[in-house]
């Protein structure tokens, strides 16, 4: 018997419950985030991200282990519902990670039920090269074909000016993410989607909580388009450890959504419920015997991209506090954009898309001609502070498009790639997350500008 045993003695299992989530809280407040209210002492290390959580997240997670329903549950649909609302979209579905969320975009896209409109193998959506590999991945491992256009510097996003010249007659979606948090052009962008009437999926993994002006109104980024998606692994604007998101406006995208994430079903009963329409044995499907039994009838090619109700419960604390973590992104951006203002000779600084107001995921910077990046970031390394690239730079220059270099029916440029390859070579980032105090910017800033001086 443990030596624990007595501490339950008496005690009802709701009231063992509530006292070991008490226990837990305070847990959290002896043990963990004890560096919070420390002053920042030079050299200490400053991580580009880094979890912000307190005793909210620890006792929902330990609350959901109690109840050990380990699958998608209670907490899921809560933080679903939240996560719809703050967006502004009626649909809302969480997946096992961001990649997971682009995955499951992009293939419920390419379903049959969506006729003329379904991507099919060969067609051409239009992307840069200038981003993270998993916006592109999906299109290549189903037999789309990419169709790469530039970006425009200082605000890392596409320039729009080359959409016309990107289409043919093989166009079906354009898929793009706002890069670090900064909106890309929506209105340009959007109005060609409606105009030759194709798919638009917003990689909204790096700008939760970003705003764009459109049609008379603020939206939130992630909502324009056909379908929008998010990632929750620990560096981004919230986290559940691992998860992500896929959401949209559209009801017949969001059943497609459901069955891919969900195996494929065409049952939308929830783990552990059966028969909610009342006809789980007497419907007739494909080339299926009538009768047979609902919950396993396939109307997808899908996956099972489900969360634990863990990571949910996670979710909702950090969805609570998910304004304020916004706000102090914003401010550490401009506090970096002030300090560094007098750089400008040596660094091209950050812009923000008009008619945008992003919730910043990191602080972008390019080193101006005849300086050498390396050497910039290096030192700025050796110094305690933690940098970032802008991510794949140009993707089509690493390894994994090797295969397919020389195959011109794989992916398509449109225009040269010069901005893109100029962040390749002389572009890196550091971080505004929201743990991040005054005092660290001021020595980030500081450091950038001693950098740039040593090289």
């Amino acid at each position: 018997m443990s030596k624990y045993s007595s501490f339950f003695d008496g005690l009802d299992e709701q009231t063992a419950h509530n006292e070991i989530l008490e226990l837990v809280g305070e847990y959290c407040d002896r043990y963990h985030n004890l560096d919070k209210d420390k002053p920042y002492k030079e050299g200490d290390r400053i991580p580009y991200a880094k979890r912000v959580y307190d005793r909210a997240e620890m006792t929902n997670l330990v609350d959901s282990a109690l109840e050990f329903w380990l699958t998608m549950g209670r907490y899921t649909d809560k933080f679903e519902k939240g996560l719809a609302e703050y967006i502004g979209v009626p649909f809302a579905n969480v997946v096992n990670s961001g990649s997971s969320a682009n995955l499951l975009a992009f293939m419920s896209l390419t379903c049959h039920q969506l006729e003329d409109r379904a991507i099919k193998r060969g067609d051409e959506i239009i992307t840069v090269a200038a981003g993270f590999p998993t916006t592109v991945t999906p299109a290549l491992n189903y037999g789309a074909v990419p169709v790469f256009v530039d970006v425009k510097i200082p605000e890392y996003n596409i320039d729009a000016s080359m959409l016309e010249n990107a289409l043919s007659e093989k166009t079906k979606a354009v898929m793009l993410a706002h890069t670090l948090g900064n909106p890309f052009d929506l209105k340009t962008v959007y109005e060609f989607c409606e105009k030759h009437g194709l798919w638009l999926i917003e990689d909204n993994c790096d700008a939760l909580g970003s705003r764009y002006f459109l049609n008379g109104k603020w939206h939130m980024t992630g909502s324009v388009g056909s379908i929008g998606t998010s990632s929750f692994y620990p560096p981004h604007h919230m986290t559940m450890g691992q998860g992500g998101a896929v959401y949209t406006k559209h009801p017949e995208l969001q059943k497609l959504l459901l069955s891919m994430r969900d195996w494929g079903r065409d049952c939308m009963c929830k783990s552990g419920q059966d028969n909610r329409c009342g006809h789980r044995f007497d419907g007739q499907f494909g080339e299926l015997p009538k009768g047979y039994d609902h919950k396993y009838v396939y109307s997808t090619f899908g996956y099972n991209l489900g969360i634990t109700d863990m990571q949910s419960a996670v979710g909702c604390a950090q969805l609570e506090k998910f304004p304020s973590f916004v706000e102090r992104r914003k401010h550490n951006w401009e506090f970096l954009k002030n300090e560094l203002a007098d750089a400008s000779d040596r660094l091209i600084l950050p812009e923000a898309e008009k008619d945008s107001d992003p919730s910043w995921f990191g602080f972008c910077m390019t080193v101006r001609e005849g300086i050498d990046r390396n050497k910039v970031i290096r030192y700025i390394e050796d110094h305690g502070v933690q940098t970032r690239l802008l991510f794949a730079g140009n993707i089509i220059k690493h390894p994994c498009f090797d295969a397919i270099r020389n195959d011109p029916n794989a992916y398509r440029v449109v225009g040269e790639l010069k901005n893109t390859d100029i962040i390749t070579e002389r572009t890196f980032w550091v971080g505004v997350y929201p743990g991040m105090t005054d005092d660290k910017l001021s020595y980030m800033a500081k450091t950038i500008k001693e950098a740039l001086r040593q090289h």
